[in-house]
């Protein structure tokens, strides 16, 4: 049994008594399209996507495989020890081969991890985008992986632990699945076949998936079995797609070579939510050694009251959880993760959309510790965005978009350069000669933003059952959505986030009554951060018609509402205030106190040395006047903001502030900054 100290049994009674009461006050969860249904058409992202799916997605599977020049010392160094550049697909063919303890493995426990995950991403740009080459190239990796596995009787796969300390599976008999990977590794696997299934209806990978996640339940859960859950989060989630799979569709069982049962893959999920902060009885019986707070295993996860640790872990096991809220409408995961984003985007989210404030164990810091030289790992951004949109889909509330929104157009992109083939694992807000790389030591921000962008789509529009449709994002495109009997179709035209004018026509095969709900940024009406951890004001108003008429901005949960019986060709036409506006920062913020920073619809803005020599001496006035015009030679397209301000010497000056994820793109190093001196 879990046994949970009497002093937190009144604490957690009270907090479920509070989850209860917020529980019933759900109305309605937004559920996004599928990948299929969505089709992008925009000034803004579409020429990123095609590098993406042209560049990034091939650079990643062939750096993978050891195709690469190593460009940083530690990786220059691992060539010559191992006399090649390491290749994730060389440990699955050692395991297929039959291979085990032989202490040697290319890259990182987590290798095989990122593996996956690229696989994840590649499937969701197959999905929208049909590549025969892509494919095929990812059906024969998928091969070696499914050989890799089948020498195992059990299904057991994790390459590193094979090849390197064999007897300590799932980091048990003196392992360490924080290093090992195992649990992780074996989620990112299974997410792996879904999503490959969900692209191509082929079912070699889930296969894989499915055999392995029989096995971890075999071996997982509460006394006799073994005190096992998650060295990283993430599995918590993937293992409830697994479950949401089966139970839509039954039918896919008949195709497996391995038994499927789904509930077990929802126990396993929920284990290893709930398992969390118990290291085992007084006795010493069902003993797991802990990682504490930066594994998010400190205490029981309903009973933890901020977001803490590893960025990653953290925001990863925090979109798993909110993930099984909206499946089992547990009133006390429902409280958890609201109490985990009010804290992370409250108090600990930066600017940008970066998390993790500290580089030591890359974890979140205290609350206000928002330092300019903070770490901000890819991922974790990433992974802050995935919770968000989680928790839009739970609570319906259009702030939670709005953070999205600040990670897609600012972390998430600085990551990945202009080109698609070099990346940035850390996003600081002031750096000297600060480097692009072509691959890592460690490099598992180009999977996670393969990810990430190629999930994208699915999210501008969104729906519900109670006849509720949503515009989430603003990205010309068209969304299909299927309501009480109605193919409904919205087709969006915007220049967002250069320009703030939107358009929305509704495309409908016959009358149809239901609610539009379009979203409007907080940024928009003065509200720069739902719980004024930043503030900004712009002079401009939100505007919004019907059919070229003007109308009330009805607004419930962050969104304009528009109840009407809608016709073929109805348009509605949203004018947001994109314009240069200065953004402060929460008096309790002390690491940036006195310092202000540009920003312009969703994108912050930086000042890079190109542009502005001797920007370290800078000061901005709030009051300063700027100018923002659209260069469509300069990175790809973007609008500049320039302005006049003075130096050390009170001397003027004039500056140029480009996109924060535009930096670093005009040479191999930058010098650039975020966040100024408050001048006069």
């Amino acid at each position: 049994m879990i046994s949970i100290k009497k002093p937190l049994v009144a604490l957690a009674l009270s907090q479920l008594i509070f989850a209860a009461q917020q529980g019933v006050a759900q109305q309605h969860t937004i559920k996004p399209l599928t990948l299929q249904s969505v089709k992008v058409n925009d000034s803004f992202w579409s020429p990123k996507i095609k590098v993406w799916n042209t560049v990034t997605v091939y650079d990643v599977l062939d750096k993978l495989e050891g195709k690469y020049e190593p460009d940083r010392p530690d990786i220059k160094a691992e060539k010559e020890k191992l006399g090649h550049t390491r290749n994730a697909f060389r440990n699955f063919d050692l395991v297929a081969q039959g291979k085990s303890n032989i202490n040697q493995h290319d890259g990182p426990p987590w290798y095989d991890g990122l593996v996956y995950e690229t696989i994840r991403g590649a499937a969701d740009i197959l999905a929208e985008y049909p590549d025969a080459k892509l494919e095929k190239k990812l059906d024969a990796y998928i091969d070696r992986i499914a050989a890799a596995q089948a020498v195992d009787k059990d299904g057991y796969l994790n390459t590193y632990t094979t090849l390197t300390r064999p007897s300590e599976r799932w980091g048990m008999n003196g392992g360490q699945d924080r290093w090992q990977h195992d649990v992780y590794n074996a989620g990112m696997l299974v997410d792996a076949g879904i999503h490959y299934y969900n692209a191509t209806g082929k079912t070699r990978l889930l296969a894989v998936g499915v055999k392995l996640s029989n096995y971890m339940f075999k071996v997982m859960g509460p006394a006799p079995k073994n005190n096992v859950v998650p060295g990283h989060g993430g599995p918590e989630e993937i293992e409830l797609r697994l479950y949401q799979l089966f139970k839509k569709h039954p039918e896919l069982k008949s195709k497996m070579d391995v038994p499927v049962h789904e509930q077990d893959y929802l126990t396993l999920a929920k284990f290893w939510i709930d398992d969390r902060g118990n290291h085992g009885n007084a006795d010493g019986t069902y003993k797991r050694a802990s990682d504490g707070a930066y594994n998010q295993d400190a205490i029981p996860v309903v009973q933890q009251q901020t977001i803490e640790g590893h960025a990653v872990r953290a925001t990863l096991l925090a979109s798993g959880v909110t993930a099984t809220a909206l499946e089992t409408k547990d009133p006390a995961y429902i409280a958890t993760v609201n109490r985990y984003w009010d804290n992370m985007v409250g108090k600990r989210m930066f600017i940008t959309g970066g998390e993790g404030a500290i580089a030591d164990d890359e974890r979140f810091g205290p609350n206000y510790f928002l330092p300019e030289h903070a770490y901000l790992e890819t991922c974790a951004s990433i992974g802050s965005g995935f919770f968000s949109e989680q928790m839009n889909e739970l609570e319906a509330d259009g702030k939670y978009m709005d953070e999205f929104e600040r990670v897609a157009y600012n972390n998430l992109l600085s990551g990945v350069s202009l080109s698609g083939d070099h990346y940035f694992y850390e996003n600081p807000l002031i750096a000297t000669d600060h480097n692009r790389w072509a691959w890592h030591d460690c490099p598992c921000c180009p999977p996670m933003i393969l990810k990430m962008v190629s999930a994208l789509p699915q999210y501008i529009y969104g729906y519900s059952n109670d006849g509720n449709v949503y515009v989430n994002l603003f990205i010309s495109s068209e969304g299909k959505i299927k309501l009480s009997g109605s193919n409904i179709t919205l087709k969006q035209t915007t220049a967002y986030p250069w320009k703030g004018n939107n358009r929305v026509e509704v495309i409908t095969d016959k009358t149809t009554t239901f609610t539009m709900n379009v979203r409007i940024p907080g940024w928009a009406e003065k509200k720069e951060n739902p719980f004024d951890l930043y503030s900004s004001g712009v002079k401009g108003n939100v505007t919004l018609k019907v059919n070229g008429k003007l109308i009330a901005l009805n607004q419930t949960k962050g969104y304009a509402t528009i109840n009407r019986t809608w016709k073929k060709g109805d348009v509605v036409e949203l004018s947001l205030p994109v314009q240069p506006r200065i953004v402060s920062v929460n008096d309790s913020v002390q690491t940036i106190k006195g310092k202000i920073a540009i920003a312009a619809g969703p994108i912050v803005y930086g000042f890079e040395n190109i542009d502005n020599p001797g920007v370290q001496d800078y000061t901005l006035n709030p009051q300063v006047k700027m100018t923002m015009n659209y260069q469509p030679d300069l990175l790809n397209g973007v609008n500049i903001i320039t302005g006049e301000t003075v130096n050390k010497e009170g001397k003027p000056v004039k500056f140029t502030a480009i996109p924060f994820y535009s930096l670093g793109n005009r040479k191999p190093s930058t010098t650039y900054q975020v966040w100024m001196p408050e001048g006069k």
